[in-house]
């Protein structure tokens, strides 16, 4: 035989010049295929039907969404994938092919990495959401000035209908990374609103008035029970803080609600003689004007009319 080279991964590749020495090459290379394919297949069939699922049911049982089982599926497909073919390289004999592979595979790692950092974070902050459940499909949030109901979350985006009906995809790293406000996830949410009556009112005739009616509204729930505190004594009125609580809120619900409730309250103090005046400004002096400034007063005036 004659020697081409000398392998980086140990032995040396030759030329055989002989018959036998072909046959024996190709046995070689014959059995290291056959090698690497057995060696990939059980390795690939016990990753996928053994490990994935052990896996899979141990996020299920950890209470991790189906969104994550089903990125965790993927993934570990992908690494049982990549693992199946080192180990029948390795198994095969085929080092220098592996070593060539291996740092192929992590400078295509680092490339990808550098450029889909973000999408990575948006990926690590969905799976964070999922798993956390800081707000779910269906319950209304508040981040910055988005407000709106969440209608789906998936591992890259929130989309959120706003109550002007906007659809608004929220990347999830924002949501992950700022505060957000989610008034319905404790299932009750209290309510706070100010009226105000007159200096001259009755404040205890004027708080039995607000928490009768507050009584009578089927969704304002009795315990926690409604309350009423003096919070304001202004220019024109005296500021009552009413705060009540409703169970299973929704925007449309509290709003409608709390309408209602201020209404009731309204007319029933009108029916009382509670005063509830609004804001206003009287300005109290004189203004002295000579003769000529009157007389020039008067032509501009006439001057206009004409």
């Amino acid at each position: 035989m004659t020697l081409l080279q000398q392998g980086d991964g140990g032995g040396d590749f030759v030329i055989p010049e002989t018959t036998e020495g072909w046959l024996d090459l190709l046995s070689g290379v014959i059995g290291g295929a056959a090698k690497f394919v057995v060696a990939f297949v059980v390795v690939y069939l016990v990753g996928r039907l053994v490990a994935v699922p052990l896996l899979k049911r141990a996020l299920k049982a950890r209470g991790f969404n189906e969104s994550i089982r089903s990125l965790a599926d993927d993934v570990f497909g992908i690494l049982v994938l990549f693992a199946a073919l080192a180990i029948s390289l390795a198994l095969a004999g085929f080092g220098s092919f592996l070593a060539a592979f291996a740092t192929l595979g992590g400078a295509l790692a680092l490339a990808v990495g550098f450029a889909a950092q973000d999408l990575i974070g948006n990926f690590v902050a969905g799976i964070f959401i999922l798993k956390d459940k800081p707000f779910e499909v269906g319950d209304w949030i508040e981040q910055d000035d988005v407000v709106g109901r969440v209608v789906d979350i998936d591992l890259r985006v929130t989309t959120i209908k706003t109550f002007d009906n906007e659809k608004i995809t929220v990347p999830n790293s924002e949501l992950a990374d700022n505060p957000v406000k989610n008034p319905v996830a404790y299932d009750k949410l209290r309510q706070k609103f100010v009226f105000g009556i007159g200096y001259e009112d009755d404040i205890d005739h004027a708080k039995e008035v607000i928490l009768d009616e507050a009584s009578q509204q089927e969704e304002i729930l009795a315990d926690p029970a409604p309350d009423v505190r003096v919070t304001e004594l202004a220019d024109s009125y005296v500021g009552l803080q009413t705060r009540f609580w409703m169970t299973n809120p929704s925007r449309s619900d509290f709003m409608a609600v709390r309408s209602d409730f201020v209404q009731a309250v309204k007319e029933r103090c009108d029916a009382e003689g509670i005063d509830m005046p609004y804001p206003y400004l009287k300005v109290i002096g004189g203004l002295d004007v000579d003769m000529d400034g009157e007389l020039a007063t008067r032509e501009l005036q006439q001057s206009a009319d004409d």
